[in-house]
């Protein structure tokens, strides 16, 4: 069973492994969504994100039918403040007559998707006044078919945006009326430092990248990380690969081949997992298969310490491998 941990101070507890939504309704029709979401509840995960812009406006939908078949099993995390594209309706009947092609043609998925862009528009100008997020929040509580989000996070962002002393009020109050468990924000690591000093009320909850080229944090607020894998991934990859010798030292060192991707990928994300142990990593995948490993990867094993040890070698040497692999 995958590890749990009290999500921030809403007194719930969930997997310490949770499933981003962003592919949903987006890559995946309705019916593949669903079948994904079932596929990593039967895994163990018990923590699912999503935001209102995923799914050209529709993933959150379609996360409240899972949510419905599974009442009070799970948490959820939604986010305000970047809205969904305009015209969804259009986008959805378009994917329908495109998916076929997409699947039979290779190399028109990148086209698909920008003509998808251009049919949902611009989105509407940023707005983060107490109305716009109270119906953001009522929206999604719909659209998720639940009285109370567990997470409700400001979506991108920056230390000049939260310095809204009515959006902290309105959130602290939502708060208290149980519409929300705990709020925070979900933003760029470039943005997280300034947040945390300016305005800390707003960072109790920090949902951000991470992968074992950062360094471990020590702050007081709850983490959750995504993206450990990746760009990540293919970057340590390569460079290990560049070098016959260097990848064996490295195998030797962590007595692990890391020349396997399946095992060089399990120890980076149980790397992230031991790097925040009292928070979250999320994940994504479309594979049954790999959703399943991924969810062992949540289970303490013997391979914790070689991952840890992976960690301490990929800090020793994070600035050649950027430099490297930038060249």
């Amino acid at each position: 069973m995958v590890d749990t941990v009290q999500l921030a101070d809403t007194a719930r507890r969930t997997t310490r492994l949770g499933f981003g939504g962003s592919s949903l309704m987006g890559s995946m029709d309705r019916r593949q969504s669903l079948r994904t979401l079932e596929w990593a509840f039967e895994a163990g995960i018990r923590h699912f994100d999503v935001a209102p812009m995923y799914g050209y406006g529709e993933a959150e939908a379609c996360l409240g039918e899972f949510l419905s078949r599974h009442p009070g099993e799970v948490t959820v995390a939604t986010k305000f403040g970047i809205p969904p594209a305009k015209h969804p309706g259009m986008i959805a009947t378009a994917r329908r007559f495109v998916a076929p092609l997409v699947k039979a043609v290779p190399g028109l998925k990148q086209r698909a998707q920008r003509v998808a862009k251009s049919v949902a528009g611009p989105r509407a100008p940023r707005d983060l006044s107490p109305e716009k997020a109270s119906a953001s929040l009522e929206k999604s509580l719909r659209d998720l078919r639940v009285e109370r989000i567990d997470l409700f996070l400001l979506h991108d962002a920056t230390a000049e945006e939260v310095r809204n002393a009515a959006l902290l009020e309105f959130l602290q109050a939502a708060k208290s009326a149980g519409k929300i468990g705990a709020f925070g924000i979900g933003t760029d690591p470039a943005h997280v430092e300034a947040i945390q000093q300016e305005s800390p009320a707003y960072a109790q909850v920090i949902q951000c990248e991470w992968s074992v080229f950062d360094a471990a944090r020590s702050d007081a607020a709850f983490r959750i990380h995504h993206r450990s894998l990746g760009d990540n991934f293919r970057r340590l990859r390569q460079w290990l690969s560049a070098s016959p010798p260097r990848m064996r030292e490295w195998s030797a060192a962590v007595n692990q081949d890391l020349a396997d991707g399946g095992v060089l990928s399990e120890l980076m994300m149980r790397a992230a997992l031991q790097m925040n142990p009292s928070g979250v990593l999320l994940f994504s995948s479309k594979n049954r298969k790999h959703i399943a490993e991924n969810a062992a990867f949540a289970v303490p094993s013997a391979r914790d310490e070689a991952a840890r040890k992976l960690y301490e070698k990929v800090q020793e040497s994070a600035a050649s491998i950027h430099a490297e692999c930038d060249a």
